[in-house]
């Protein structure tokens, strides 16, 4: 019986562990296991509830940060304000052939293409749905732009590597009322970025400057559901003019060329 107890002890003391240290790590790990899932529920609640001024309680970004790509979720397919309506963001470009002159594509549905990728397939990529969260906030931004700023927005910046600086330069001398100049630059940004890498997937390195649309097209109201000559409303274009290459440095054209050029919906230049 004294070697039965004793033997415990002696195994701790042989593998270099001091007495009594085994259940201070177990006590340990368990607070920080309690800890971080208590700090996901929280995260999770305030991601989902309504917007409040709950969420500073978390600084600055963290919960965005934390929540996207893996934890993102939404209620917004219940009511009272379920999904209405489906997004698009199409892609073209100005592609310089071998003789030197300079050619302009068709253009192309990113949102069709990455949506391929997630149709009759149980465990879908989340990216499948990129396109469409960057044509959302696109035009939700173009939205808070003035009359003015809108036009300045069709207009062509892709000229030297100060464009975007003159594009917002421009749009600064009709003042910013709302304050949405800032948020508009970001998201044209995002989209400029984006199309750059679908532009290249598609058509290689040759493409020289690229032009993207965001739009959005509402379902059949509520009312007209039942109604067999009911049409879908007409499609709200956000317009935008040609813009220069964006190039992130986190970005991989390579990886991205493999996974866009893998759906049926897109012949790329690669594969030609």
């Amino acid at each position: 019986m004294e070697k039965e107890k004793t033997a415990p002890a002696a195994d701790n003391e042989a593998a270099g562990v001091p007495p009594g240290r085994k259940p201070v790590v177990k006590r340990v790990l368990m607070v920080v296991a309690m800890l971080l899932t208590a700090f996901h529920l929280f995260a999770s609640f305030l991601w989902i509830a309504p917007a409040s001024a709950l969420r500073q309680v978390i600084p600055g970004n963290l919960l965005s940060e934390y929540m996207i790509p893996l934890w993102g979720q939404s209620w917004s397919v219940f009511a009272p304000e379920p999904i209405n309506g489906d997004y698009y963001f199409d892609v073209r470009a100005v592609v310089r052939a071998p003789d030197g002159k300079e050619e302009i594509t068709q253009w192309v549905r990113a949102s069709a293409v990455e949506l391929d990728h997630s149709t009759y397939r149980p465990f879908p990529p989340r990216s499948a749905g990129l396109a469409i969260g960057v044509a959302s906030d696109l035009k939700g931004s173009w939205e808070k732009l003035t009359d003015d700023h809108r036009a300045i927005v069709r207009l062509d910046y892709f000229k030297g590597d100060d464009s975007v600086q003159r594009l917002k330069s421009k749009m600064q001398e009709y003042g910013d009322p709302k304050g949405a100049i800032g948020g508009y630059i970001q998201s044209e940004h995002t989209a400029t970025a984006y199309a750059t890498q679908v532009a290249k997937a598609i058509w290689g390195d040759d493409v020289v400057r690229v032009q993207f649309q965001a739009s959005r097209q509402n379902v059949v109201p509520f009312g007209q559901r039942n109604d067999p000559g009911a049409k879908r409303p007409e499609i709200q274009v956000v317009p935008t003019g040609w813009r220069g290459l964006t190039n992130e440095e986190h970005q991989s054209e390579e990886e991205f060329a493999k996974y866009f050029c893998a759906s049926d919906k897109v012949r790329c230049e690669r594969e030609q």
